[in-house]
């Protein structure tokens, strides 16, 4: 049996639902119906919960036990302390301290002389096996240093052969590979070219390349070539999530699917970019009455770089934000007077204003509505402030934001 199919054996054998496995995992029922299905793998962590759950040794999930039975086992480990050598010897001190306080007094100077000598003596044998020990505790710490060290590398090695073991028991594939061969962003499309082929081929057995774009599901009949190759290229929505897979069809009428690549942030990244310099400084500014004039606010435009597919800013429109709801328009200008540097900046001006009825958690942000020569608009802004009345005075104040998503999508934006 396969890990997915051992799975699955025992959540029927609890009683268990997909959905209520995977809330007990903390997982989606997708997940889990994924895990079933061998087109994905459990994480570490998961799958030693799996045996856990399923009272079973991992070893029998990954088919190199035949004993389902995890076995527990417990070590007792000898404490050893250390000694009061050190502690004795000062009491030793300071009963010779009692003794001579108690003797009669006589007025000679060599015992006190002695006993100097003798106490010089001892503290500097205390303080050579004060280092001793201090050296030893070093050493003792180095020790645990390079076990801890020893025992990372070797749960790094058990990880790593689990998941090779997952990977070589799941595999259908003898070989394949999948790579973007392109963005056509006038259509919002990806295009994937993949190839796979099979761990064991059948005659008569067909493929079908699979792209999976944040749930448009896009279905590709894959060509057979020499070698039992079987290839394809794959065009799909453009999103920031895809997943390109294969499926083996057996001629019994068997489907087998195998995870191939996943792809993140590329419509994200395929947007050019534009950095935002507020030149205000807003940060740290009181907010009175719940007010906060702005006058000569000025917002610095850096050179576009340009994004994947050869896109590129053709318009943008700055303003100052308030809750993602427009408050002003800024207007191109020129570079003031008094500014030395910023070589390269396109400046824009914000109008004289007076923000009123500030509260806390009020986010102020200057942010931008930029568009691509393919029309597609986006957000672009700078690290936002937000108004808080935490200080000792109670007055509040702008500071910035220990956390704030603002959207990029301009649907979610305010603009008149």
């Amino acid at each position: 049996m396969t890990l997915g199919q051992r799975i699955a054996q025992k959540r029927k054998e609890l009683g268990l639902s997909q959905e209520a496995l995977g809330e007990q995992l903390s997982v989606s029922r997708q997940s889990i119906y994924k895990w079933e299905a061998d087109s994905s793998l459990p994480e570490i962590d998961k799958l030693i919960a799996l045996a856990g759950l399923f009272s079973v040794s991992v070893g029998w999930l990954l088919g190199v036990e035949e004993n389902s039975t995890p076995q527990n086992t417990s070590q007792k480990a000898d404490t050893n302390e250390l000694n009061e050598a050190q502690l004795k010897m000062v009491e030793e001190i300071a009963a010779r301290y009692l003794d001579a306080r108690s003797t009669p007094k006589k007025r000679r100077i060599w015992p006190y002389a002695a006993a100097a000598v003798v106490l010089i003596a001892v503290f500097v044998n205390l303080f050579s096996r004060l280092d001793q020990l201090d050296n030893r505790y070093s050493s003792l710490q180095d020790s645990v240093s390079n076990i801890i060290y020893t025992v990372n590398n070797q749960i790094g090695g058990i990880s790593d052969r689990v998941e090779s073991i997952l990977k070589a028991q799941n595999d259908l594939t003898a070989e394949y590979d999948s790579g973007l061969l392109r963005m056509e962003l006038a259509d919002n499309a990806a295009v994937f070219s993949a190839w796979a082929v099979p761990k064991t081929y059948i005659d008569g057995m067909t493929a079908e390349f699979v792209a999976d774009s944040d749930g448009t599901i896009i279905t590709v009949p894959a060509h057979l070539q020499p070698g039992q190759k079987f290839a394809a290229e794959v065009a799909c929505p453009l999103s920031d999530t895809i997943t390109v897979s294969v499926v083996f069809h057996l001629p019994d009428g068997t489907r087998q699917t195998q995870l191939l690549d996943t792809y993140d942030y590329l419509f994200t990244g395929s947007f050019p970019s534009v950095s935002i310099n507020d030149h205000l400084h807003l940060f740290g500014e009181d907010v009175e009455d719940h007010k906060l004039p702005l006058k000569n606010c000025y917002i610095g435009i850096r050179p576009v770089n340009d994004g994947k597919g050869g896109a590129q800013i053709v318009s943008l429109r700055v303003g100052l934000f308030r809750n993602q709801t427009l408050v002003a328009w800024a207007q191109p200008c020129e570079k003031p007077n008094n500014y030395i540097g910023f070589e390269g900046e396109s400046f824009y001006r914000i109008p004289d204003l007076v923000l009123e009825d500030l509260t806390d958690q009020d986010v102020l942000v200057f942010a931008a509505l930029a568009t691509d020569q393919f029309g597609r608009q986006f957000m672009v802004y700078e690290i936002p402030y937000v108004v808080r009345s935490d200080n000792a005075s109670g007055t509040p104040y702008l500071t910035y934001p220990d956390k704030v998503t603002l959207d990029k999508d301009p649907e979610n934006w305010i603009f008149e």
